[in-house]
């Protein structure tokens, strides 16, 4: 009985101490935005940030200390358990800056905003973001790029002394249904990822301030770029720039930020050939220029340019596939042949490994060439066929894997559709809404559409969204697992 009891006590000790430890990390972070808020002189903004995050960091100090550099062992419930109470704590966390400085006195509207930030879903619950402080604006920004390298992932990156698995950590929160090393260690895989995001992050905010933007600002969208999440600072989003320079900036880099980060350590590391057999960038690339082309020739007549209508195609493009959810335009005033592609496009995603969400890339081309196998099994029933992935044959199980997959989101994007459906707004833009909140999209069409905003939901509606938010960005099974009676079973 005493060693059932020693081992409940270890369990939830080390479940405290990794969870405040990452608050800690999260909380250290409030220091931009403190920052921000000096610059601008935005004193009364302070305490809303500071207060929180000393909090954490004192109890994260305590747990560090605690603990030492002991050894600890984690179990694959374990892992589902600390991983999904991360990322709500984190929400928690993140909403706190927006009650204690007034922006919103809605618990409900201040978790929802939170959640959307770090899940990098990007729907807002405000219709004027340009009243908002600026450092609350760049706290929108900033959750983005922190939840879409992922938040466990930099735990582990800055902290390998937590003394557990990292590997069982980072495979319960990435996305994709192929997860693996790029390096023999897992801590420096995080390290060498979270590297060349930091150096994208570099880069981008230096090439918009060139193009336009001050340097608030420059930061501000890059985090949202890069992490696909698509909170702006402004209320028309990159429209209100004006700028093509700006647009394809944004463009290149959403594009960028959908693709497999391990591809840019290949590519940095002279290992093409992992780049040229990659199913799915082929696929991703693939998808892309194609709908670049049809979408460009049916915005040639309304639009007139072709320049503009190659834009805002290209834009558009990376910014549904990729998850972000900017807008450089209204598209729903776009002709419906052209809204077609983005709806589409909802449906895809960005490519297993990128800060994207959606479905993904990779679960499509295995369904596809599993499509195909069956043809041909039909043809020669006695033929062996296997799934090419990568010039290799892949596992038989990663198409059951995928298919389980696909079911249990579509099946969430139904129900989603009938909750969001329950605010009185039209079918499809409920529909929309669904597939916004679970592929961690943004903005939908109609009533939820690029102009639009989230306020007008009832508060038990956002919860739900929050909770399909997070579902999405922890692919499906890390939240829903606690659903599953066998779950919770010794």
């Amino acid at each position: 009985m005493n060693k059932i009891q020693n081992q409940t006590g270890m369990t939830v000790f080390i479940f405290l101490r990794i969870l405040f430890i990452l608050l800690g990390i999260i909380s250290i972070t409030f220091l931009l935005p403190i920052g921000v808020a000096i610059f601008y002189q935005e004193f009364y903004v302070i305490p809303a940030f500071a207060l929180p995050g000393v909090i954490c960091i004192v109890l994260a100090t305590i747990f560090l200390l605690v603990g030492g550099k002991r050894k600890f062992s984690l179990t694959p419930k374990d892992s589902f358990l600390i991983v999904a109470a991360a990322w709500a704590s984190a929400s928690l966390l993140g909403s706190i800056p927006f009650l204690l400085s007034g922006v919103t006195t809605s618990f409900t509207d201040a978790f929802f905003e939170s959640v959307s930030g770090f899940s990098t879903t990007g729907a807002t619950i405000f219709s004027d973001v340009e009243s908002l402080p600026k450092s609350v604006n760049l706290w929108r920004c900033q959750m983005h790029w922190l939840g879409g390298m992922g938040i466990v992932v930099l735990t582990v990156a800055l902290l390998p002394i937590l003394g557990v698995g990292g590997f069982q950590l980072i495979k319960a929160e990435t996305t994709g249904p192929e997860k693996g090393k790029v390096t023999p260690k897992i801590a420096t895989t995080a390290k060498i990822l979270w590297f060349m995001y930091f150096a994208f992050t570099v880069i981008q905010t230096v090439l918009l301030h060139f193009a336009g933007m001050d340097w608030f600002e420059s930061l501000a969208h890059t985090f949202s770029t890069l992490g696909t999440g698509g909170f702006s600072t402004r209320n028309t989003s990159i429209a209100a720039f004006n700028s093509p320079a700006i647009e394809w900036i944004c463009t290149v880099f959403m594009f960028l930020a959908g693709i497999n980060f391990s591809l840019f350590f290949f590519l940095v590391t002279k290992k093409f050939d992992e780049l040229r057999y990659n199913s799915e960038l082929k696929a991703y690339l693939g998808i892309i220029a194609f709908s670049i082309l049809f979408i460009t020739l049916f915005l040639l007549e309304p639009v007139k340019s072709l320049g503009n209508s190659l834009r805002e195609a290209a834009f558009q493009v990376a910014a549904i596939i990729s998850t972000t959810g900017f807008s450089s335009v209204d598209f729903n005033l776009w002709p419906s042949t052209a809204k077609f592609f983005l709806f589409v496009l909802m449906f895809i995603g960005g490519c297993s490994g990128s800060t994207g969400g959606g479905v993904k890339v990779i679960r499509w081309v295995i369904l596809s060439k599993q499509t195909t196998n069956e043809i041909r099994r039909m043809l020669h029933p006695h033929g062996v066929f296997t799934v090419q992935l990568n010039n290799r044959a892949g596992r038989k199980d990663v198409v059951f894997s995928v298919a389980a997959f696909m079911f249990l989101y579509f099946l969430l994007v139904a129900i989603t559709t009938f909750i969001a459906s329950l605010s009185g707004i039209d079918l499809f833009s409920s529909y929309t809404a669904a597939l916004s909140m679970v592929g961690n999209i943004g903005p939908g069409f109609g009533a939820v559409g690029p102009v639009e905003n989230f306020s007008f939901f009832a508060d038990g509606i956002k919860l739900w969204f929050c909770f399909v938010m997070l579902a999405g960005r922890l692919e499906l099974y890390t939240m829903l697992i606690f659903f599953t009676p066998s779950f919770w079973k010794k």
